[in-house]
């Protein structure tokens, strides 16, 4: 069999035949012409004003349950007002192909939700808060 390998920047043929490995041919590696940059564009058009930042929201006073790592709110087990116990799942977060249940840190009620069911969370962001 007859293999290609390149290795510092040059290539070599080499044919492998049972036991034995010999180099068949050696060449410089071929390196891509760099591509032409675009040309200059002559006016640049004015730029449109930037989309206003969405509202903080609020985070009512309590113990705030925290986004262990990004991910996506698959179900939202708990409604605002609901009594939860200290471990009660309130919600479940999709991460790598698995589901995580996030459970409550202590018992109490759910003063506010600040997520919705297919939302997208990052690491650390607030997901709902307990009273």
């Amino acid at each position: 069999m007859k293999y290609k390998v390149t290795l510092n920047g040059r290539t070599y043929e080499v044919e492998v035949d049972e036991d034995k490995a010999m180099l068949v041919d050696e060449y410089e590696a071929y390196a891509p012409a760099p591509a032409e940059a675009p040309a200059p564009v002559a006016a640049a058009p004015a730029e449109a004003p930037a989309p206003a930042a969405a509202p903080a929201q609020t985070v009512a006073a309590g113990e705030k349950v925290l986004s262990p790592m990004p991910g996506n709110i698959l179900k939202i087990l708990v409604s605002q007002g609901q009594q939860v116990q200290e471990g009660q799942v309130l919600m479940v977060l999709e991460a790598m192909k698995m589901e995580n249940e996030i459970v409550a840190p202590k018992a109490g009620a759910v003063a506010q939700i600040l997520v919705s069911k297919g939302a997208v969370v990052e690491t650390g962001a607030v997901l709902a808060v307990i009273g």
